[in-house]
């Protein structure tokens, strides 16, 4: 009875400390990391961040999805991360090598301005683009005009090489796993705003 005693003593706090871990991972956060160089300068790859599954998805967040079914190239169970630029409601737009939201010229000072605007073309390729003309190659959504209800519009912030909603479209918000927060360790104080910080 005493042994079973001392085991359990042990035994107990482990078995709550588990079933708490997991609580977290299912719930509050997660932790990943970026793979690919789709989201430079902000994030390299490797760079382990967090990821909030309960924060809010604001106009330039960036978040951690399940890319499988929306990319058509994208294997089962693979997670993309990339910031979110429309949201439900809103018209996108690119224009003179600027982004427009709701035909609001939107601050893009988190990338250089070579991905601001060059970056930016759809396939590579000058040219201004709405989410009408983009749709138009999309496997599903075609004819959209602005980004449906429960899903976003999303770019990668080293837009010339980022495979993102450009190419086949909007992300369900479903499919979000949740906002991207880095390691006060991990980077410099300006990538931290970057990721951290921006969002309206």
């Amino acid at each position: 009875m005493k042994f079973f005693k001392s085991v359990m003593s042990w035994v107990i706090p482990i078995a709550i400390g588990l079933i708490l871990a997991l609580l977290i991972r299912q719930y509050l956060f997660t932790l990943a990391k970026v793979d690919g160089p789709s989201m430079q300068p902000n994030l390299e790859s490797g760079e382990r961040i967090m990821v909030f599954r309960q924060a809010k998805i604001k106009h330039r967040s960036v978040v951690v999805f399940d890319a499988a079914g929306e990319d058509p190239t994208a294997a089962p169970n693979t997670d993309y991360v990339k910031r979110v630029i429309g949201l439900p409601g809103d018209t996108v737009a690119f224009r003179g090598g600027n982004i427009y939201v709701n035909n609001k010229k939107v601050n893009q000072d988190y990338i250089s301005k070579d991905q601001q605007q060059k970056g930016t073309y759809y396939n590579r390729m000058p040219g201004d683009w709405d989410l009408t003309s983009l749709s138009k190659n999309w496997p599903k959504n075609k004819g959209a005009v602005k980004v449906p209800q429960g899903e976003y519009f999303v770019l990668g912030d080293h837009r010339s090489v980022s495979n993102d909603s450009r190419y086949w479209g909007f992300v369900p918000k479903k499919k979000v796993v949740g906002v991207v927060k880095t390691f006060p360790w991990n980077t410099t104080k300006q990538k931290r705003y970057n990721i951290n910080e921006l969002g309206y």
